[in-house]
């Protein structure tokens, strides 16, 4: 059976599109919807279908933090993901090929092949596209608590937070110790809505990329900005990218930081990195 898994929270479509989005999953044969009713709800029914044996696939109607929710659960079974996005950002769908339109890629995910992916823990949290601190974990804090979703809200709380933005002080491993002005772990090669901060990853490597983004004029910051969306940011001076299967940073407890777009902070002080081969069956 084919488990349905509506947000209805998710991004900033209007109440008409939403009725139609589910008009058209309540014909599907063989199928079952289920749409969340508050956080973590997402978690429970997957969990539910797990125990009961009753799906062989789990589409996630909804943006990043729906998939990373119900992908945590599915990671390591023979379920397969499925992703319709409507999220804001909607990155790892994105970066799979998975159509924007919401006929398209329902079409993708009751047709298309099984592939696996690797998945990355942030301690003992999973995540799937990316995770980071500081600017991007900032802006992501900030958004959370805006009234509204979608890219002009992004947008609108990213330029809000590089009003009074510094910078975040973290070590590395290596003993380094960083001033900097982001640090992400992607696995997938973007955040979404196509700004690639990683423009080689490949979800299917064993590894991630690491990329450090050092303290910049306002000019280099905006050539940064410009260099997101035309896949070049691993060509500015201040940016520096490698790729690993293991990584590990100190920062001070309460630090923010993102999984997957959501806004977190940390409870430990030592952040281990840890990649998961072939981990997650995906539908593209």
């Amino acid at each position: 059976m084919i488990c349905f898994i509506l947000n209805p929270n998710s991004g900033n479509k209007s109440n008409r599109y939403r009725m139609g989005i589910l008009e058209k999953l309540q014909k599907i044969p063989n199928s079952q919807l289920y749409i969340t009713q508050y956080p973590g709800h997402a978690k429970e029914i997957v969990q539910k279908l797990i125990n009961e044996h009753k799906a062989t696939r789990i589409v996630a109607i909804g943006g990043d933090g729906t998939v990373n929710e119900i992908g945590a659960c599915v990671q390591g079974t023979n379920i397969a993901l499925g992703i319709i996005p409507i999220g804001s950002g909607n990155g790892l769908a994105r970066h799979l090929g998975i159509s924007m339109q919401f006929n398209k890629a329902l079409k993708q995910a009751l047709q298309g092949n099984e592939h696996l992916i690797d998945t990355l823990s942030w301690n003992d949290k999973p995540f799937f596209c990316t995770a980071g601190i500081g600017f991007d974990a900032e802006v992501a804090s900030k958004f959370a608590r805006g009234n509204g979703r979608g890219l002009l809200n992004y947008i609108k709380a990213t330029l809000q937070t590089f009003k009074t933005y510094q910078s975040t002080k973290l070590n590395l491993a290596n003993g380094e110790l960083a001033d900097l002005f982001s640090l992400t772990i992607a696995n997938a090669n973007q955040y979404g809505n196509n700004a690639f901060i990683s423009p080689f990853s490949n979800l299917q490597d064993a590894q991630f990329e690491v990329v450090k983004i050092k303290k910049g004029n306002i000019w280099q910051i905006g050539q940064l900005g410009i260099s997101l969306f035309l896949k070049t940011i691993n060509k500015q001076h201040i940016v520096d990218i490698f790729s690993t299967d293991s990584f590990e940073i100190r920062v001070a407890i309460g630090t923010k930081f993102h999984l997957d777009g959501e806004g977190l902070r940390t409870e430990d002080e030592i952040i281990k990195i840890k990649i998961f081969a072939k981990n997650l069956k995906i539908i593209i």
